[in-house]
């Protein structure tokens, strides 16, 4: 009974190696059917899938005004009216009231020379002139005095009063007396005379703003030798530069063979590198009646409608020719893309917006066409870059790579 126990008890060794078996055949059907949902996940979402060669568009901000404009040219702002502001006369500067950026009054004094030995002089022609006016004086109360002596002798010699020796005295002291009127008339004119001259020595030492002006540069410092010629070692000629800002042009050269698009008073865009961010509105001030044979250009001036405390002479500037004036509406900036980057389906319009080097669907609202771009209400902002023609297998989160050009 106990043998037959025994034999109860062991195991069919085919049975259990068959169950294994049977267990690792679904394991790795598992296993594979899960590598193939896996590959096939990261196909889908573009992780394994080849990179799809694309063409770039860029949005951009674009003015309406680009839309009827003519033509384009470069050119800078220059001043019509300026000055290097010297002096006549050589002297050491002793006075500088001004510095780059200060703003001056025509007649305003900039500088002085020293001047203590033009001062004395005509301090000296100015006593001169007053004792020539108290000789002057003198001299009419002695011609006064002589003509009524002359006039009671006149009627006493009639009578017999006086003799003729008495006459005779006193007509030659009143033609004595009226000499020395005019001699002190005279010595009077050369008195003011030399005074207006020590004067005008004086005024030469200060050197005077010629116009309502801006200071450009500064030239010499005080201690500085100030010369009209400028020729000595060590010498300054212009103690300043000076522009009228009132005065500012934008100066551009025109293609002889697109002169003809231009015309006297014609409506102009003008932006300076310096503002990117700022437009200003222009007309055509001057066509100069020559050609440059070197560039065969014709120099035209364009003058600002508006004027700005930040526009500076000497700045790099562009003018837009146009063809009709800018309206108000029209003098905003829009942000505006090719419309072959613009994807319709259904109803709906969307870009591809590249991130790094993937893509993302981006829904965007469009208004009004300008040219060959059409302006985006919503959806991207300016810089952003697009997928430029997305072709129809395009998706969300594809990878791309740019096209070189």
């Amino acid at each position: 009974m106990a043998n037959e126990d025994l034999s109860k008890l062991k195991i069919e060794k085919t049975k259990t190696v068959a169950h294994i078996g049977k267990k690792k055949k679904y394991l790795y059907l598992i296993l594979v059917i899960t590598f193939i949902i896996l590959i096939g996940l990261l196909y889908a979402t573009g992780i394994l899938s080849p990179a799809v060669q694309v063409e770039v568009a860029n949005v951009t901000q674009i003015y309406p005004s680009q839309t009827f404009t003519l033509l384009n040219a470069s050119g800078y702002v220059v001043a019509q009216r300026k000055a290097a502001v010297a002096s006549k006369v050589t002297g050491r500067l002793v006075s500088l009231s001004v510095e780059e950026g200060s703003r001056v009054k025509a007649g305003q004094v900039i500088a002085r020379l020293e001047n203590d030995d033009v001062i004395a002089a005509r301090d000296q022609a100015e006593a001169n002139l007053n004792a020539v006016r108290h000789n002057l004086e003198q001299a009419k109360a002695e011609l006064n005095d002589a003509t009524l002596s002359f006039n009671r002798n006149n009627e006493l010699i009639k009578v017999g009063y006086i003799s003729q020796a008495d006459y005779d005295a006193s007509e030659a002291r009143y033609k004595k007396a009226i000499a020395a009127v005019a001699a002190a008339e005279s010595a009077l004119k050369a008195s003011a005379a030399a005074l207006k001259n020590a004067n005008v020595s004086v005024e030469y030492t200060l050197i005077r703003a010629p116009f309502d002006a801006v200071v450009l540069t500064k030239n010499a410092d005080i201690g500085d030798i100030v010369t009209p010629i400028g020729a000595a070692a060590e010498a300054k000629a212009a103690v300043v530069n000076i522009a009228d800002m009132n005065s500012l042009l934008v100066e551009v050269d025109v293609s002889e063979s697109n002169i003809s698009q231009v015309k006297v008073g014609q409506p102009c865009e003008i932006l300076l590198d310096a503002l990117p961010d700022s437009r200003f509105r222009g007309a055509v001030h001057m066509i100069v009646p020559t050609a440059d044979r070197t560039k065969a250009t014709v120099l035209v001036k364009v003058r600002f409608i508006d004027k700005d405390d930040r526009i500076l002479p000497e700045m790099s500037a562009k003018v837009a020719f146009l063809s009709r004036e800018v309206k108000s509406e029209e003098q905003k900036p829009l942000t505006a893309i090719n419309p072959a980057a613009v994807v319709t389906r259904n109803g709906k319009q969307f870009v591809f917006l590249i991130k790094e080097n993937r893509v993302i669907k981006t829904p965007i609202t469009v208004g009004a066409k300008f040219g060959d771009m059409t302006e985006v209400l919503s959806g991207v902002k300016a810089g952003d870059r697009l997928v430029l023609e997305p072709l129809n297998k395009m998706r969300a989160g594809l990878r791309i790579k740019v096209a070189e050009k």
